[in-house]
Formats: C-alpha cells, structure tokens, sequence
C-alpha cells in the first residue's frame, strides 16, 4: 500500500471539501481551496489525466466565482438603494454571524445591511428593503459559487476518469 499517495490524495479531498465551506463560510477562502486540491490531485498523477488545460479551465471557473462573490452582495444592495454603510454593514454582519453559527450567517448580513443603512438614513422600511436586497443578492451569490464548486470537482472528476 503506498500510504504517501494515499495522504496525497486524503488531502486532496480534504481541500475540495474545505473549499465547499468557504462558499458559506467567509473566512475559508474557497477558490483557492478548490484550486488547491484539484492541483495536488493532478499532480498525484503526474498531470497525465489532469493536465495544464484543465487545470487552466479549472482556474477561470476560479475567477469567475471570484467575481460572482464581490458582486453579488453588491448587487443586491444596489437594486434597492443601498448606501456604502449598508455594504459594509452586511460585510460586518456576515463576519460577526460566524461566531453564531448557521443562524448567524443568514441573518447577520440582513442585520449588518439594515443598522449601517439606518445610520445614513433614519428610515425603517427602506433599510428593511435594503437588508432584504443585500440577504437576497448574497444568497443567490452563494448558491452561483456553489453551483461553480460541483461544476469545478465535476470537471475534475471527468478529467480524471475519462
């Protein structure tokens, strides 16, 4: 049994999967992850299923869900009037949640959005809307970056079993 490849490849699939939770978790930075453990997966098998052009297409699926992550929230924010303190709110929101789990990641960012958009305007309903506008483009971001992640490890998998 060759135990080196086995904790190569172990590792490989414990970087895939924290990729996955950087999707919802903002401090695990998922592209990276991601790419990390499809390059140590190739490189296992000396790039001979995975080569260079996968890799390469791997990497711009990467970028993209780079993108979809700094526009999304924003997006959201700004198809209901959000001010730079409601962004900045849902950021903050979004890092403090972590310490409350699950619950805290859906409505920290709706909360974060509404109290930094209640210190530019002193307007309950709007900062409502735009807390729910921010909650909405953030969720539907997530669940793009996710759907990236399957197609990246899904293109991998084909790579390499094909």
């Amino acid at each position: 049994m060759d135990y080196p490849y086995l904790a190569g490849w172990a590792l490989a699939i414990l970087l895939m999967l924290a990729g996955f939770a950087g999707n919802l978790l903002p401090l695990l930075p998922a592209v990276p992850l991601l790419l990390a453990g499809c390059l140590l997966g190739a490189w296992l098998d000396d790039f001979e299923r995975v080569g260079w052009a996968w890799l390469a297409a791997l990497g711009l699926i990467g970028v993209l869900m780079m993108l979809v992550d700094l526009v999304a929230g924003a997006w959201g924010a700004g198809k209901v009037g959000a001010s730079r303190q409601a962004v900045l709110g849902a950021t903050l929101g979004t890092l403090v949640g972590i310490l409350f789990g699950i619950p805290g990641l859906i409505f920290g960012p709706f909360v974060g959005a509404v109290l930094g958009e209640l210190t530019v305007r002193n307007d309950a309903l709007h900062a409502g809307k735009v807390g729910l506008g921010t909650w909405l483009g953030i969720l539907l971001g997530t669940v793009f970056k996710l759907s990236l992640s399957l197609l990246m490890v899904g293109l991998f998998a084909l790579a390499y079993w094909w």
